[in-house]
C-alpha cells in the first residue's frame, strides 16, 4: 500500500516541518487548484520546486486546474515524479488526453489521471495501459475534510478488474483506518490522506494504520 499524505492539510507556515513528520509514508501528495476548476487555490510550482529542495520523497502531484497540458513541464522540471491530471479537464477529445499522458511520460515520471466522483469508472478504460495509475475522488475535489463517498470507491473494481497488473489505483477523500479497509477491498494500493495523519496526535501511528 502506498501512503501519500497530503499537504493540503498541513500548516504551511511550518511546511518544511510538515513534510519532514510524514516521511515514514511513501508518496508527498500535493494539490494544485486554481480556483477554476475546482473553487480553491493553493500552490504553484514555485512551491512545488522549494519542497522538492527539503525532501527525497517522491512528489505525487495532483493537479485540479484547467487546461493541464500548459502546466506539465513546469511541474515536471520543479520535481514532481508523478503528475495526474483530471479526465475532466482534458476530455475534450481521446487526443487532448494521449497527448497530456504522452507529454508526462517525456519526462520520465509517473501518468495519472483522475476522475470525479460523478465520473463513471468506464471512462478510463481506453487509457488503462498507457497510464501508471488511476486516481478515484471519494469527495468532490476542492477542499480537504469532507466526508468519505463509499459509492465512489465502488469504481475500483470495475477498474482493477480492466487494468493491467503494475497499474496503481489511488484514493484520495476521507481516508482514514475505516475508509482505508474499505478502499483495500475493493482493489486500491494507494491512499492519499489528510486530516487523518495531520490532526492525528501520533502521525506515524496514523500512516502506520492505513497500510
Amino acid at each position: 500500500m502506498i501512503i501519500s499524505p497530503s499537504i493540503l492539510s498541513a500548516d504551511f507556515a511550518n511546511l518544511e516541518r510538515d513534510i519532514k513528520a510524514v516521511e515514514t509514508a511513501d508518496w508527498l501528495h500535493i494539490d494544485v487548484m486554481d480556483g477554476h476548476f475546482v473553487p480553491n487555490i493553493t500552490i504553484g510550482v514555485p512551491v512545488v520546486a522549494s519542497i522538492r529542495k527539503v525532501t527525497d520523497m517522491p512528489l505525487d502531484v495532483h493537479l485540479m486546474i484547467e487546461n493541464p497540458e500548459k502546466y506539465i513541464e513546469p511541474f515536471a522540471k520543479a520535481g514532481a515524479n508523478i503528475i495526474t491530471f483530471h479526465y475532466e479537464a482534458a476530455c475534450h477529445s481521446t487526443r487532448h488526453i494521449e497527448d497530456c499522458i504522452n507529454l508526462i511520460k517525456r519526462f520520465g515520471i509517473k501518468a495519472g489521471m483522475s476522475i470525479k466522483p460523478k465520473t463513471p469508472a468506464d471512462v478510463v478504460f481506453p487509457y488503462l495501459n498507457e497510464l501508471d495509475m488511476v486516481l478515484v475522488m471519494t469527495v468532490e475535489p476542492g477542499f480537504g475534510g469532507q466526508k468519505f463517498m463509499q459509492d465512489c470507491a465502488e469504481k475500483i473494481p470495475a477498474i482493477r478488474q480492466k487494468a493491467p497488473a503494475n497499474l496503481i489505483i489511488q484514493v484520495d477523500g476521507g481516508i482514514n483506518a475505516e475508509t482505508a479497509r474499505i478502499c483495500t477491498f475493493y482493489g486500491a494500493n494507494s491512499l492519499v490522506a489528510g486530516n487523518y495523519i495531520y490532526k492525528s496526535s501520533d502521525i506515524k501511528s496514523a500512516i502506520a494504520s492505513l497500510r
